[in-house]
């Protein structure tokens, strides 16, 4: 059975997450609705990872299994016809058959984007988050190189998180400004549930002077949700990028500059 592999983009502000649920929209249900229109058949998407209601993606990965067989030009330019404006198809390619869009993956790369203003933009509401007090950037990068390495990640998992393990590995982690822009940009092997979002909530609370720069350190050791900041919201949330073996066969992921040129910052 022919396996097929895409890469997506999406703005998330109009649907509950990634995952179909009943009742409420989905990327994946689009997604599906799309494929299976051009495959003739009911089709099941399998994704790189879930992202939460709200959260936006320039490069999710996903894998289908068909009956039938079309040309990669089919399925990139067929799929995007059955697709809302705000998810497109980036790419499209045959896979290996044991190629799997969660299992496969080595990493996964998120940027949160931050307003820092105390005027809110109304072109970006929706796409970016917001915060009105002044950050310091590289205070915020100072404090967040205690994340880098395989830790407990307890302080930053959502109370629901299904994981088994709250042990991940942070790889890089960067926080830089550009102009009114605040970038937190983070790779892992994996995430926990809302990891991404609590740890900008406690970066920006560090930024803003509220902590000094060793709270995250802290924060690791006690291993309490409670201690650390609010959830920072949905919206400034981006899966840019996940990373395969070169054997894959996928192509490189955008640059971060490609989605702040996309959003016109």
């Amino acid at each position: 059975m022919p396996r097929t592999a895409m890469t997506l983009a999406y703005s998330g502000s109009n649907y509950h997450g990634w995952q179909c649920q009943a009742g409420a929209p989905s990327v994946q249900a689009c997604v599906e609705q799309a494929v299976s229109q051009v495959a003739s058949e009911a089709v099941k998407v399998h994704s790189a990872g879930r992202t939460d209601t709200g959260v936006h993606a320039t490069r999710q990965v996903v894998h289908f299994d068909t009956q039938v067989s079309r040309p990669d030009q089919a399925w990139l330019l067929g799929v995007n016809v059955h697709l809302p404006q705000d998810i497109s198809v980036t790419w499209a390619g045959q896979a290996a058959p044991d190629f799997d869009a969660r299992r496969s993956a080595l990493a996964r790369r998120y940027c949160y984007l931050i307003f820092n203003s105390p005027i809110r933009s109304a072109l970006l509401a929706g796409q970016i988050a917001r915060d009105y007090r002044p950050l310091d950037a590289e205070q915020m990068h100072q404090a967040a190189q205690a994340l880098l390495g395989e830790q407990d990640f307890t302080s930053f998992r959502a109370a629901g998180c299904q994981s088994r393990t709250p042990m991940r590995n942070v790889q890089e982690v960067r926080v830089r400004r550009r102009h009114d822009l605040v970038i937190i940009d983070i790779r892992a092997n994996a995430f926990l549930h809302h990891m991404v979002r609590n740890i900008a909530g406690t970066l920006m609370d560090i930024g803003a002077g509220l902590h000094d720069a060793d709270w995250v350190a802290q924060l690791l050791a006690e291993r309490n949700r409670n201690l650390a900041s609010p959830t920072a919201p949905a919206a400034g949330l981006y899966l840019i990028d996940v990373i395969y073996p070169e054997e894959a066969g996928l192509p490189p992921g955008p640059a971060l500059p490609h989605l702040l040129g996309s959003l016109g910052l």
